[in-house]
């Protein structure tokens, strides 16, 4: 009875807040309700012990600083802006670390699996259902981005005008990377290289191909050294990321203030339409296709969403699925899941299964069409969804990628590119929701596979 109250007090609360900053302008009394609620997201947070509560807190911390940075800064005189923009170095922090553990982490789990608990049939039997579930579920995340496209026609009236800001950022991003050839760069040319460079891919190819390598070692004396030291190095990984994550809640706040305190409404006024249309978008993903998978393969949701709502409220904040890779393994392993399914599943769809961005990308290229003035036939839209279903994959996941294939889609619709370059000023807020689909959708994959296999 005591926690409907809290929650019904708390919900109350939200209303009001929202209320007062969207159609009022008494900025202090939503400010102290605002205060208010931190105040009893902390105290559940404290109570519970639970990293995920302090992650949200974190967020909504971030959320409240950075929305009201500017009028904070008036009535106190201290540069609160400045404060949120210095913040993002927290978040910096986080993903470095994080950074350093996926390669060491997918190398040691991905070969002690191979060669440890799996036979070579049972790699190649998972790759292939894999390879058929990721591309079944990412064409249909594609029909689902036109459809809601062409339904709300977002574009249709828009002015597609980027500011000076958001042509230097997106010229810097081009040149970062003017090419994309993905089965080229699937294949590492020098293990050092790809770890130091992160690419998650070339690591996870290395590491199968080793742990291959050594599944196929006869003699045991030769065998089991290395074995002993990836099972140890991924346990103490697994422990590294333990420690690394009790920094989540500052990361979140960090990457939260920054990305509110920079983004104007002024700006991203006419392009609000496009990201209402991309959530709705995502939410008939979950609603259509994440839900009934869900259900065809007994998914204990309850069990299902305790396990990924760490790493999927991270991946909102920082808008990086990278963040939340370790814990998702991790937690996916705690689950139920044998480790061997989960070290090869998840990190390979982070290349072939994401979700979100893939569903974005065809609702974006549609939209700059249509505020250019061409309607897109149905012939030119599957023909696109055809292009997309083969550059989409391989986009990192990590910020600004997937701007990329975005830019070379457009560009072979014969349109100017410059237009796509306008969106960068909703890209943040775009990016945390598919960002969070792309975790869902792998996370979900995972446990497929998983049942598929018979190893749950």
């Amino acid at each position: 009875m005591k926690k409907n109250l809290i929650a019904i007090f708390g919900t109350s609360l939200l209303a009001a807040s929202a209320f007062l900053h969207l159609y009022t302008t008494h900025f202090l009394l939503g400010f102290c309700i605002d205060l208010l609620i931190l105040i009893l997201m902390g105290y559940h947070a404290f109570v519970r012990k639970s990293l995920t509560w302090f992650i949200l807190l974190g967020m909504a911390f971030g959320l409240i600083l950075g929305s009201g940075a500017k009028q904070l800064s008036e009535i106190s005189g201290i540069n609160f802006i400045e404060f949120c923009r210095g913040s993002k170095l927290f978040s910096d922090v986080f993903l470095r670390l994080i950074k350093c553990i996926i390669a060491p982490l997918l190398l040691s789990t991905l070969v002690f699996g191979i060669a440890g608990h799996a036979n070579l049939k049972q790699v190649g039997r998972m790759g292939i259902k894999s390879i058929i579930y990721f591309e079944l579920v990412t064409t249909l995340a594609l029909v689902i981005g036109l459809i809601a496209i062409n339904f709300t026609g977002a574009g249709r009236g828009t002015s597609l005008i980027p500011e000076t800001d958001q042509i230097v950022k997106a010229e810097k991003i081009i040149e970062q990377k003017q090419s994309h050839n993905f089965i080229l760069e699937a294949f590492p040319e020098n293990i050092a290289k790809s770890i130091a460079d992160n690419q998650v891919l070339q690591v996870v190819i290395f590491s199968i191909l080793l742990g291959m390598g050594l599944a196929m070692v006869k003699n045991d004396e030769k065998k089991k050294p290395l074995l002993a030291l990836m099972e140890s190095l991924g346990e103490a990984m697994f422990k590294f990321t333990n420690i690394v994550m009790w920094l989540a809640p500052f990361a979140v706040f960090g990457a939260m203030a920054f990305a509110v305190s920079n983004m104007g409404i002024s700006v991203i006024g006419p392009l609000l339409k496009l990201v209402g249309t991309l959530y709705l978008a995502l939410m008939a993903l979950v609603i259509l296709v994440f839900l009934p998978v869900s259900l065809l393969v007994k998914l204990p949701i309850s069990k299902f969403f305790q396990a990924i709502s760490e790493p999927v409220s991270i991946a909102f904040a920082t808008a990086s699925s990278e963040a939340a890779l370790p814990k998702a393994m991790e937690n996916l392993e705690k689950m139920g899941i044998p480790r061997k399914i989960v070290a090869f599943v998840l990190p390979t769809g982070y290349s072939f299964n994401l979700d979100g961005t893939t569903l974005y990308l065809s609702l974006a290229s549609v939209f700059i069409a249509q505020a250019s003035g061409l309607e897109l036939s149905l012939a030119e839209q599957i023909q696109m969804c055809l292009l997309l279903m083969l550059t989409s994959k391989g986009v990192a996941g990590v910020r600004g990628a997937s701007f990329l294939i975005l830019v070379g889609t457009v560009s072979t619709l014969g349109l100017d590119p410059q237009k796509a370059f306008a969106i960068l000023a909703v890209d943040a807020l775009m990016d945390m929701g598919r960002t969070t689909i792309n975790v869902v959708g792998n996370c979900l994959a995972t446990y497929v596979i998983a049942k598929w296999e018979k190893e749950v």
